[in-house]
């Protein structure tokens, strides 16, 4: 049986970048609008007036100070406030494919392969911008990879769901080369105008590459362990869809069509769940806290972050134990604990043991139990 390793990692980051203050800016200027427009009917208690954002609100509530996006100049007319993205031919590369080649590409120079050599591309995110043919297979075209290719959503779990499939496959034979490849357009189903939310998601895309240990061609991570969960909740939900046309009330835009969520039970639930999960990873594998070098945790909230990190380490963690990038990714959904993890492994030891772990909607958890080998 083969022993998966991660043997390269990358990240497509968008060019285009939204502050806090350019977002607060937009914001306001919408919220303005809507209260002047609905002046009598806010009077008269039947329409609730919109609420202003500020850099400092959004700072306090989440740690993000700025994200990148596709298209910043939708999201920031307060007419429009969505991203503005070009229809594109049906014989054109999708924007999904397109950030993964780029990501793709990265992880493939890391691990010194083409993209002939890949005979498994899973395509895991949180929205798919269309449900046939798949997004995965489209890519797998484009590289000129092999073998098979599909489509996974667990939401902001996708990554690490995904990386556990793969790593799997690897294990059994049933595929030699695998990428898990994470295009995350969440501006696209981000409501911003509303003001508990409109901070909180930018663009990415991540990707890796993962084949037996002893294919590496230099520095690598071994996956030692995976474990997912799931436990269904409503309290992140998006309910777009291609059912969309065929509901009674006909309104095209309804709130839930985008992303929602209940913030303070999110809290309150998740947190226990994804300490507990990763307190029981590790020890089924035998694993001490204090054994980790690095937890790269899913990039939502840096203050749901601190908690876990405290959790699991049994104490504050030290500077680089447990880093963050969501200040200046904002939360990207399946692909925050990746970009973190590309961007902050490379100093580790061979012996050195870590933890990836994203978690979200679903309520999912997943983590992968990982260990440095290979040349310094």
């Amino acid at each position: 049986m083969a022993q998966p390793a991660i043997t390269g990692s990358g990240v497509f980051t968008p060019a285009e970048v939204i502050s806090n203050e350019e977002l607060v800016e937009a914001f306001n200027a919408y919220a303005e609008q809507f209260n002047a427009a609905h002046a009598d009917a806010i009077v008269a208690g039947e329409v609730e007036a919109k609420g202003l954002s500020s850099p400092e609100f959004i700072h306090n509530a989440s740690g993000i100070e700025r994200r990148h996006v596709m298209d910043k100049s939708g999201v920031l007319d307060p007419e429009v406030m969505h991203p503005r993205l070009r229809q594109r031919r049906d014989d054109e590369p999708g924007i999904m494919a397109e950030m993964a080649l780029d990501a793709c590409g990265k992880a493939l120079a890391q691990a010194g392969r083409e993209g002939s050599e890949i005979d498994l591309i899973i395509c895991a995110a949180s929205n798919h911008e269309r449900p046939y043919p798949a997004i995965a297979i489209e890519i797998q075209e484009l590289l000129g990879a092999g073998g098979f290719a599909f489509d996974m959503n667990v939401a902001c779990s996708s990554a690490t769901f995904g990386i556990q499939a793969a790593a799997d496959m690897i294990r059994a034979g049933s595929a030699r080369r695998a990428i898990v490849v994470n295009p995350e357009i969440c501006s696209g189903h981000l409501e911003w105008r509303d003001r508990d939310c409109h901070f909180i998601f930018g663009d990415v895309c991540t990707a890796v590459v993962i084949e037996p240990a002893e294919d590496a061609k230099g520095a690598h991570f071994l996956i030692h362990s995976t474990r997912c969960a799931t436990k269904f909740s409503n309290n992140i939900r998006n309910n777009n869809g291609f059912l969309r046309r065929t509901r009674p009330d006909g309104v095209a835009d309804r709130r839930d069509m985008q992303f929602m969520q209940e913030g303070r039970k999110v809290f309150k639930e998740v947190l226990p769940m994804v300490s507990a999960h990763i307190l029981g990873h590790l020890e089924g594998e035998g694993v001490e806290a204090d054994d980790l070098r690095r937890l790269w945790l899913h990039q939502a909230n840096k203050t749901m972050n601190d908690f876990i990190g405290r959790k699991v380490m049994g104490r504050v963690p030290e500077a680089g134990e447990q880093p963050n990038i969501l200040q200046d990714y904002a939360n990207t959904s399946s692909a925050g604990s990746i970009i973190a993890f590309s961007q902050y492994s490379g100093d580790l030891e061979p012996g050195d043991r870590g933890l990836i772990c994203s978690f979200g909607a679903g309520y999912s958890v997943g983590s992968v139990l990982v260990e440095r080998a290979g040349p310094v």
